[in-house]
């Protein structure tokens, strides 16, 4: 259910605000999008998706049990995709909820270029940093989302993920 326009989760789902990003993934249950460029002309760290539940729910907790299943595996396919295009062996997933009382889960990467000194929550945000446009996060999003569709599709013909006992 969305609770109108007193949550900014709900209104970036609606397509308002300044926390909508580039679409990745979504379905009945759950949206995956990309952190947005804050305003024009700067740039963002690529890599940096947000996994959320479609209804309003404020923690992990109060989702349903389907709902948290979707959030799981939503999670599982977002590390699988950056872990595999970004070439990096280091995908973070985050769910903390203190700034905004709508459930979503962080997932990251730390680029193979970070220096072992940046502390991991920073990994994207250091002076060093790497950061795309906002066309060039377009272009690294339709990307992501082609690799996610193919990855649904390889899990529904094989639900062991590729791994076998």
């Amino acid at each position: 259910m969305d609770v109108g326009t007193g949550c900014a989760i709900c209104a970036k789902h609606r397509g308002e605000g300044p926390l909508v990003g580039p679409l990745v993934w979504s379905d009945d249950l759950v949206v995956v999008s990309h952190r947005p460029v804050s305003s024009p002309g700067t740039g963002v760290a690529p890599g940096y998706l947000f996994v959320e539940s479609r209804r309003h729910v404020e923690r992990w907790q109060h989702l349903t049990r389907e709902e948290a299943m979707a959030v799981a595996e939503a999670g599982w396919i977002a590390s699988r995709v950056l872990a595999g295009h970004f070439a990096t062996p280091h995908v973070f997933s985050a769910i903390v909820g203190m700034g905004v009382a709508h459930f979503h889960q962080h997932v990251f990467l730390r680029p193979a270029s970070t220096p072992g000194s940046v502390p991991w929550p920073e990994s994207g945000t250091w002076p060093g940093a790497v950061t795309v446009t906002a066309d060039e996060l377009d272009l690294l999003v339709d990307e992501l989302a082609s690799t996610w569709a193919a990855q649904l599709r390889l899990e529904r013909r094989d639900p062991g993920g590729g791994r076998r006992p």
